[in-house]
């Protein structure tokens, strides 16, 4: 899970870029990029830590330009520590390009050694988002003539890409002197969505991850990039699409919707909010029929991404909803923190109790999800703490017990909780008096509801079943086996949060 961003505009664009990755920042925290063209030249800033740490005064009037793209980063191919692994990517042939990518490719490796032994393509770092980057180059250069760069040439080159690259995969890049490009994997898993924006100049066009970062830069939702297909601005703004993929399904990916988008954003047509009421709903329904006997007195979400759950769970059974934490903002988000003692510790720092809310009553804690468990197990001994009798515990989704490969940091089955427990054991194992789960049926008849178009949904991480069809079994303990290697510290010649400043000289594609 990453946010990306990709603008062509009539004025200068690092502001737009800034602004666009300061909200998409809740999809990744570990690192930051924006890179901008003027004409045939390349400017980029990046580095380790939050949007606003990595740019300052003097990196942002370095990013000139009137078209650019934007990243930050989650971790989950490559290091999580690497500061090289800061996205965008850049090669320098053919045509010069910059990529940002959101997603997991699960063949990387293969393609890795693709590059080396055919393609005679260099990767200076783990990140398979290089590897991608590698493969368009690759691509564009074989459906070129005489380095001629056109929309036709570059359709053709990602329809390359969606015969080699498998997994899940959301791209903004940039071709020097010629336009921004965007795509999708032919599954639709990762999200991308494009806005609009009418001046006096000219049309103006907005790509992201999200629709809110569409709202809040001023522009109009105008529709989501479809699976397989490929967007083409050029710099004029002159806009071309074509769908690029020979076969699609469109299967997008269900924990977007439980938990990684913002709550008002719209994605595949589906708005986030009324999804996640929708769960709620659905959750008091099984509360119901499952634990009639429970005597609650108030129901209480952990913030943020439970809050409309837990208020609709609430109405539904006709209970008192009360908000009893209070949460720490300026601390990261504990699921995509690496490292359990970590994540552990955070949870304490992110959250507080409000022990009016939980002395002497039977509380009823609603959650998003529960994945290794450890912020569940946290949270419970915080109620507890603050005098609550009975703590009783519900998961807007079902037990995540298998393992993500798309681009979400569920890695392994020996870290999540639910992998190889039944209920009543992951509810003695988190502390609680009792525990419901919502059914996965009922999660994707609460998507389909707000939307009945998408009939499919990517949801491995519950049921084990992988939508790209290459996911063997020896392929998850491959996984598995490089992630319980320990890690090796990283050097210290890196440039800490001041980032890489970047400024190429580029040969035009004509």
């Amino acid at each position: 899970m990453c946010g990306i961003l990709g603008v062509v505009a009539t004025t200068p664009v690092n502001q737009l870029l800034y602004d666009g990755l300061q909200v998409l920042q809740h999809r990744g925290q570990d690192a930051a990029g924006i890179a901008t063209a003027e004409g045939g030249r390349f400017h980029m800033h990046k580095g380790p830590g939050l949007v606003r740490d990595v740019f300052r005064t003097r990196n942002m009037r370095n990013l000139v330009g009137n078209w650019g793209i934007g990243h930050c980063r989650y971790p989950t191919a490559g290091s999580a520590d690497n500061a090289a692994e800061a996205q965008p990517f850049y090669v320098n042939s053919p045509f010069g390009l910059m990529l940002a990518h959101n997603g997991n490719l699960t063949n990387a490796e293969e393609l890795k050694q693709d590059m080396f032994l055919q393609d005679l393509r260099h990767m200076n770092t783990n990140s398979d988002s290089e590897v991608l980057l590698n493969v368009l180059a690759h691509e564009l250069q074989a459906a070129s003539t005489k380095y001629q760069v056109d929309a036709e040439t570059i359709f053709t080159a990602v329809a390359g890409v969606h015969r080699r690259v498998k997994g899940a995969y959301a791209v903004v890049a940039m071709i020097a002197g010629y336009g921004l490009l965007a795509f999708r994997d032919p599954h639709g898993i990762r999200p991308l969505v494009i806005g609009r924006n009418d001046t006096p100049q000219g049309t103006e066009y907005l790509v992201a991850s999200e629709s809110v970062a569409i709202d809040t830069l001023g522009f109009k939702m105008l529709r989501d990039v479809e699976p397989g297909e490929a967007v083409l601005i050029d710099t004029h703004g002159n806009f071309i699409s074509r769908q690029c993929a020979e076969r699609t399904v469109h299967a997008p990916c269900m924990f977007e919707f439980v938990y990684l988008a913002r709550p008002d954003s719209v994605m595949d047509g589906i708005s986030v909010y009324e999804t996640r009421a929708k769960m709620g709903e659905y959750l008091a329904d099984k509360i119901r029929k499952t634990l009639p006997h429970l005597a609650i007195d108030a129901v209480i979400p952990i913030p943020d991404s439970s809050r409309h759950s837990a208020m609709e769970l609430a109405r539904v059974l006709n209970l008192p909803y009360r908000e009893g934490f209070v949460k720490n903002r300026y601390i990261g988000r504990t699921f995509i923190m690496p490292g359990q003692a970590t994540r552990r510790k955070s949870v304490r720092q992110k959250l507080n109790a409000i022990s009016q809310e939980f002395k002497g009553r039977n509380v009823l804690l609603v959650d998003d999800s529960i994945v290794r468990g450890t912020t569940s197990r946290e949270i419970i001994m915080m109620a507890r703490e603050a005098g609550a009798k009975k703590v009783y515990f519900a998961s807007a989704s079902p037990p995540v017990r298998f393992a993500n490969v798309y681009g979400i940091d569920m890695p392994t089955r020996g870290e999540l909780i639910a992998a190889f427990r039944n209920d009543d054991e992951i509810c003695a194992e988190i502390g609680a008096d009792a525990l419901a789960y919502q059914d996965l049926d009922s999660l994707k008849a609460a998507v389909r509801a707000v939307n009945p178009a998408i009939s499919q949904f990517e949801t491995s991480c519950f049921d084990g079943i992988y939508v790209t069809g290459d996911v063997t079994a020896a392929y998850l303990q491959n996984m598995e086996d490089v992630r319980s290697k320990p890690t090796h510290p990283q050097s210290d010649d890196s440039d800490g949060h001041e980032g890489g400043q970047l400024d190429l000289n580029l040969v035009q594609g004509s």
